[in-house]
């Protein structure tokens, strides 16, 4: 138990500090030192500094696969309620972009897509091609219940994501999440989304 406790103590950690610097420029001894423990500490829970970014990683995408596999199963065609595109972004927004978690790990793939191909990719994956097929499939899905007139759902997808990326690097990529780029965060995207209803955008 005390083994498992220190070894994700030494998650969290690195976690932290390669949010804020970026993986490169944390050391196994700066991770040690947040925890308190001995270098040689780590050791006995991961075998280097990539091993505890790959367990990071790891639990990320299970945790992203999760958000999906749920919105997608809220989209599927046999619901019987008709799907809302504000609780699907809500959802989408306080389940990922606005998770303290999934926030550092998206905060450290914005500092390292530009240094590791692995890094890069998953960037690309969860901060661009897994968003838009979650949007895509709810502007289908609005289209087959007759909520939302015709055309293509890729194109409205990006229309709509376009701006949602804008705010995400203004307020919740840029540094600490805080309370405050939450609340400014959520009040751009709303404004967003009353603009969609209205077809203003």
């Amino acid at each position: 138990m005390e083994r498992e406790k220190t070894g994700e103590r030494i998650l969290q950690a690195a976690l932290e500090q390669f949010a804020q610097r970026g993986y490169l420029a944390v050391s196994i001894r700066d991770i040690c030192g947040a925890v308190g423990i001995k270098e040689g500490t780590v050791y006995y829970h991961f075998a280097d500094k990539r091993a505890i970014l790959q367990a990071i990683l790891a639990r990320f995408e299970e945790q992203g696969d999760g958000l999906t596999e749920t919105l997608f199963a809220a989209l599927g065609e046999g619901i019987a309620a008709p799907v809302s595109m504000e609780g699907v972004s809500r959802r989408f927004f306080e389940g990922y972009l606005m998770d303290p978690f999934c926030n550092r790990v998206l905060r450290l793939l914005a500092i390292e897509q530009h240094h590791d191909g692995e890094l890069r990719r998953l960037y690309r994956e969860w901060l661009f091609d897994r968003p838009l097929r979650i949007q895509e499939a709810a502007f289908a899905q609005l289209q087959r219940l007759g909520l939302l007139a015709g055309g293509s759902a890729a194109d409205l997808a990006v229309r709509y994501y376009a701006p949602i990326f804008f705010y995400t690097q203004r307020y919740l990529l840029s540094g600490e999440l805080t309370e405050e780029k939450k609340a400014a965060f959520g009040a751009a995207v709303g404004r967003q989304l009353a603009a969609m209803e209205r077809g203003a955008c």
